[in-house]
């Protein structure tokens, strides 16, 4: 058959619990928001590689530096798909920005790689995306765990330790509030400051990893046990952890401790830090409707909410 448009899509995700510690070994809870979606369409051409969206438009070869994920994954996927010479213009669309702990950077470079197979009608497993994803995170990120390339094509939450993915059958019985914190976060900056921690002070650094570690496990039981309120103090717990292992900047802090003045069941921030985003959690719609405001109010650029179950009402708000 011959190349045609190809199309792939991915979603945002959070990291409820995990950050960091998972680069040790430790296990991660991961949420895909499938209300911002990250699209890409993938055009065969004899020219060369173009990219339009995400804040460039002009030849892939030339775009900046933050883009090399999705050179890569443009690369790996087209030699995947047999076409390893193959011009491509690419362009992508995202409800969601980059540099904020929602996953973007393997988002889009999991709906390019499932652009250009589509274009080629190339099929390929899960765990082949999986494997091609983290060949153009490793560009982005240097070390990543795997967590976002699962995270940003799943169904639902899942459990992650060490490269093993088990889907929950559990989701938080919470309103989720989303709050960016307007800051762009670098995760490679943030993993390897963690790292250079360990290396120079291994005591105490590792017990802050075996700690969040341990809080993600009770929150799976809290999970089951559909306790939100105990879910809520084991982020305000984590985030305090994350904190000191410098990971959390001002503007995070601020905002994790607006959402807790509001009555939240508890904050933190999630994916990488140094800026992105908070996740708080709420008990009722009431309530995060007064949180969101509160983190509106201590300076977040822009909110998501999300609801416990599918067909409640959640929303955006942008200022």
């Amino acid at each position: 058959m011959e190349p045609h448009v190809g199309v792939g899509q991915t979603v945002a995700k959070i990291i409820l619990f995990g950050e960091h510690s998972v680069v040790y070994g430790h296990p991660a809870i991961a949420m895909p928001l499938p209300t911002l979606r990250m699209t890409a369409r993938a055009v065969p051409t004899d020219g060369p590689s173009t990219l339009t969206g995400l804040g460039w438009s002009g030849p892939l070869a030339q775009a900046p530096a933050r883009f090399a994920s999705i050179a890569r994954a443009a690369s790996v996927a087209a030699s995947f798909a047999g076409h390893p010479d193959a011009g491509l213009n690419i362009s992508t669309d995202a409800e969601f920005p980059p540099e904020r702990g929602l996953g973007s950077s393997a988002a889009a470079a999991g709906a390019v790689i499932r652009a250009v197979l589509d274009a080629f009608d190339t099929p390929a497993t899960r765990e082949e995306i999986f494997s091609l994803t983290q060949e153009a995170e490793t560009v982005a990120h240097g070390r990543p765990s795997g967590l976002d390339a699962v995270a940003t094509s799943a169904d639902a939450p899942v459990h992650f330790q060490a490269g093993v993915v088990t889907a929950l059958d559990v989701v938080p019985d919470a309103w989720i509030i989303i709050a960016d914190s307007g800051v762009e976060g670098s995760t490679r900056e943030t993993v390897a400051h963690v790292r250079h921690r360990y290396d120079t002070d291994r005591a105490a650094t590792t017990a802050a990893l075996d700690r969040l570690g341990e809080i993600t496990g009770e929150v799976v039981t809290a999970l089951r046990a559909r306790d939100a309120a105990a879910v809520g103090r084991r982020a305000t717990e984590a985030h305090r952890l994350l904190a000191g292992l410098g990971v959390s900047n001002e503007q995070l802090d601020t905002l994790v401790a607006a959402a807790v003045r509001a009555g939240a069941l508890g904050a933190k921030l999630t994916g990488g830090g140094r800026g992105g985003c908070v996740i708080a959690l709420a008990s009722s719609q009431k309530d995060a409707v007064r949180v969101e405001e509160a983190m509106l109010g201590a300076g977040a650029s822009a909110t998501w909410v999300h609801a416990p179950e599918p067909g409640q009402m959640a929303g955006e708000v942008a200022r």
